[in-house]
């Protein structure tokens, strides 16, 4: 009996060393850090952009998603849904960002946007607009 408890302690601490390993690696040297890109499907082209710069961990963020065709006409009348999170914890956005206005010319505002912490943090839309739906992940490193 004591021979498995200290396997079992030994496989924990093992596992709790990964995780803390993985959690603090700095993120991959070839992170695609664009801030405009298509979506996976390619449906439609999508840019990203802080209502004010520098991104800070901490306060609330707003953002501005301009989304227009792949060449190049605005896209009205869209519902943008936000998730995302911290693929090297494992965890979301510690919010529930949401598309809170329509600008006009394909822009929308996003709000509610928090990084509680700093890393790498992964900003996911989907996009559905004119019977179609499609998605676009982007990168962000604080």
């Amino acid at each position: 009996m004591k021979k498995l408890i200290y396997v079992l302690v030994a496989v924990v601490a093992l596992a709790a060393a990964f995780v803390g390993w993985r959690m603090m690696a700095p993120p991959p040297d070839d992170l695609d850090l664009a801030r405009s890109k298509q979506t996976q499907a390619g449906m439609f082209t999508v840019a990203i952009a802080p209502e004010s710069e520098p991104v800070r961990q901490g306060p609330l963020h707003s953002w501005i998603v301009t989304v227009t065709t792949p060449d190049g006409a605005p896209v009205e009348d869209a519902t943008i849904s936000v998730d995302g999170g911290m693929p090297q914890h494992g965890h979301g956005l510690p919010t529930a960002p949401a598309m809170t206005a329509a600008l006009g010319e394909g822009r929308y505002r996003i709000e509610g946007v928090r990084f509680n912490m700093g890393g790498w943090w992964e900003l996911k839309l989907a996009i559905a607009a004119d019977g179609r739906s499609d998605d676009v992940t982007f990168n962000l490193v604080l």
